[in-house]
């Protein structure tokens, strides 16, 4: 299993797959051009279908920089690999194919070359829930502890910058008024959310400053600011609000956080090795229930559960999002995006809570259900995995008034 330096990242909204994916895919092509006087990509899958709402276009604009582009949709095309896949041709002048390549953006703003093997060398012993406890187990150490006894003292700086990032961008958030970009003429809610919050007293006020947490990062994803990918650009409120939330109401110390972060790392390596964490490919079970088991372990760990407990938090954190569909309207990372992340938190706290109440013990496993969840995601139609044909997509695409 590899580092979870390669499951956070830092970057711009608001698709990890569609926006973070293709940009890193495009400079890395560039390279490779050599004196080619323009660029033919085509977009197959997933990316041609949703691409333009989440702003694929933009972003390769962007990364060529005023050189010839064309950008060639192909909707229909899905490649057995992955669904999310690019073609990039360098032409000379005269119009021939000088260099070609296939590449895919597999989720969480990792990409792999057809002609390369995976980004990086496995870091972890072990890829499985089981034989992560069974080790734990066996030497006596938390699952922070294994984090870093795999990855080394190195990952204490990068996850603090991370968290610092995340704050960041809570706090940019919770800043801003105004409409989202893109079409819907959504309104942020962030603020007044918070604002909102302080008239309250007791549970509802944390409950409200919560969503507000959520919102104000979701809000910053849809409108192409910085955030970093928890699992996912399209899941990243989840994680942050809890821990923000966690930080402020239960006076858990800034070491404390910065390990829950690595213990949600570990969570979403797993399911990033053994399913997915595309919604592409999986549906958005593999994005918010990724994203909801992670938050749902920081947290129990936060209040003092055992290895078993966190692990019975974060498999309750995916169970529950089995066959949740990626049906975003319009393409736009926005509704239903948004608001899944505002609950998948509130979930999260739930799920902290009943673990805490138990012993650790259950009949379902977190490796079990990441299992079913991997298997769920083959068999859900491409309608529902990110390319805006079905569910809310089909039956709010009137709600798209165009930019």
């Amino acid at each position: 299993m590899e580092t979870i330096r390669n499951l956070y990242r830092p970057g711009r909204g608001p698709s990890s797959s569609h926006t973070i994916g293709p940009m890193n895919i495009a400079k890395r092509f560039i390279s490779m051009m050599g004196d080619a006087s323009s660029c033919r990509i085509t977009l197959y899958g997933s990316l041609a279908a949703t691409g333009k709402g989440h702003g694929t276009d933009k972003v390769l604009e962007d990364a060529f920089e005023g050189r010839k582009l064309e950008i060639v949709w192909e909707p229909e095309v899905f490649h057995e690999f992955h669904p999310n896949a690019m073609k990039l041709e360098a032409l000379d002048s005269g119009n021939n194919v000088i260099c070609e390549k296939m590449a895919f953006s597999i989720g969480g703003g990792a990409v792999v070359f057809d002609d390369e093997k995976a980004e990086s060398q496995p870091v972890y012993p072990h890829n499985k829930m089981e034989k992560i406890l069974d080790h734990c187990n066996r030497k006596g150490i938390t699952l922070w502890q294994y984090v870093e006894a795999a990855e080394g003292p190195d990952i204490w700086p990068f996850l603090q910058e991370i968290w610092t990032v995340m704050e960041e961008a809570i706090a940019r958030g919770l800043s801003k008024e105004g409409v989202i970009p893109g079409g819907l003429n959504l309104q942020r809610k962030a603020n007044s959310y918070m604002r909102k919050a302080h008239q309250f007293r007791n549970i509802f006020r944390r409950r409200a400053t919560l969503y507000a947490y959520a919102l104000a990062v979701s809000e910053e994803n849809a409108c192409g600011g910085e955030i970093v990918t928890a699992p996912t650009c399209g899941s990243c409120g989840v994680l942050p609000a809890v821990l923000k939330y966690s930080k402020e109401f239960n006076d858990h110390t800034y070491e404390d956080i910065i390990k829950a972060l690595a213990t949600a790392g570990l969570i979403g390596n797993i399911v990033k090795t053994n399913a997915s964490i595309s919604g592409a490919e999986v549906g958005c079970q593999g994005e918010i229930g990724t994203a909801c088991a992670m938050a749902s372990a920081a947290l129990t760990q936060l209040y003092g559960g055992t290895n078993y407990q966190t692990e019975y938090s974060a498999e309750m954190g995916l169970e529950h999002h089995l066959g949740l569909t990626c049906d975003p309207i319009a393409g736009l990372v926005q509704i239903p995006c948004i608001e899944r992340n505002v609950f998948a938190a509130s979930r999260a706290l739930s799920h902290n809570t009943f673990a805490l109440l138990s012993d650790g013990r259950h009949m379902i496993s977190f490796d079990r259900v990441v299992k079913a969840m991997k298997q769920t995601g083959k068999d859900i139609p491409s309608l529902y995995k990110e390319t805006s044909a079905g569910g809310l997509a089909y039956f709010g695409a009137d709600l798209f008034a165009g930019e």
